[in-house]
């Protein structure tokens, strides 16, 4: 089928188009470039040197691709049978994706994504809008990611993980989810909303930490951490509630976090109790509509 290109588009003389595909007004694509067959790239998207976007890959408005990313990337099968199916990859309106990440077809993301380098997002992922997956992260598939998640670099989240809304996870986490390896009995970990994970810890198969919850640095999660609850230690033990944290300088609360903390979040300059309130109007009067 015929290629949609519109005029504003600024397309290298070197760069590799496929079929069907449509580029927007406004697009930049740098030369080395490879596009696939059946890819939309919406307007004033950017994509750096040597992008390689793989058959069926929609790119939403003003994404920012950076270096040598693979977007859509084979799935297993293709090394089995040298075929590519549909497996189709969305990355939503205005992303940030920093050089040589790889993300896999099968994918849904949201609008707002963001990644450091070298990031690793494996198939059947769906994750929210304002998420950010930080410099060496490696995401195993089959993973539920929700809205404004943060994962700072080198984290591992196994297969079949859940983390809610507003999660924190620190440097070197790791989310482990096959509770006799070598084995097929994958228990993702759920990470409940508004809970923190702290550098270098490690949560054992089918674990949930609680919503509110504080993983100490290099605690070993054996078993569930109620929420609010601050677990610290290996094996890891509860050993008071969040509230009872202090600022070591000001002696101050900083928890429940996000009524100190406002960077990057939907109530940032107008605080968390006020942006509730107006939640929680909206749902009641959608309710009601």
């Amino acid at each position: 089928m015929a290629n949609k290109i519109a005029a504003g588009a600024h397309i290298a003389d070197d760069v590799i188009i496929g079929s069907n595909v449509v580029i927007g007004d406004g697009c930049t694509i740098n030369p080395g470039c490879i596009i696939g067959n059946n890819v939309v790239i919406e307007e004033g998207t950017y994509l750096d040197y040597g992008v390689i976007v793989r058959d069926y890959v929609s790119i939403k408005e003003g994404g920012k691709i950076g270096a040598r990313c693979i977007l859509g990337e084979y799935l297993v099968e293709f090394f089995q049978k040298k075929e590519y199916g549909f497996h189709p990859l969305v990355i939503g309106k205005n992303a940030q994706i920093r050089s040589e990440t790889i993300i896999y077809g099968e994918n849904e993301l949201g609008d707002y994504f963001q990644t450091g380098h070298r990031v690793t997002i494996r198939e059947k992922s769906s994750i929210g809008n304002h998420v950010r997956i930080g410099t060496l992260s490696d995401i195993q598939g089959y993973c539920e990611i929700q809205d404004y998640v943060n994962l700072h670099s080198n984290v591992h989240i196994g297969q079949k993980s859940v983390i809610q809304k507003y999660a924190w996870i620190f440097p070197y986490v790791v989310l482990t989810n096959d509770p006799n390896p070598p084995s097929e009995s994958l228990l993702g970990v759920t990470i409940e909303e508004f809970a923190v994970v702290s550098t270098g810890s490690i949560i054992l198969p089918g674990l949930t930490v609680g919503a509110g919850a504080l993983v100490g640095a290099g605690a070993i999660v054996t078993k569930n951490i109620e929420q609010g609850m601050v677990a610290v230690g290996n094996p890891a033990k509860a050993v008071c509630h969040t509230e009872r944290i202090t600022d070591n300088v000001t002696g101050e609360k900083v928890y429940p976090w996000q009524y100190t903390f406002d960077r990057g979040m939907p109530w940032q300059d107008i605080g968390y109790e006020k942006w509730e309130k107006e939640q929680q109007r909206y749902e009641n009067n959608a309710e009601q509509a």
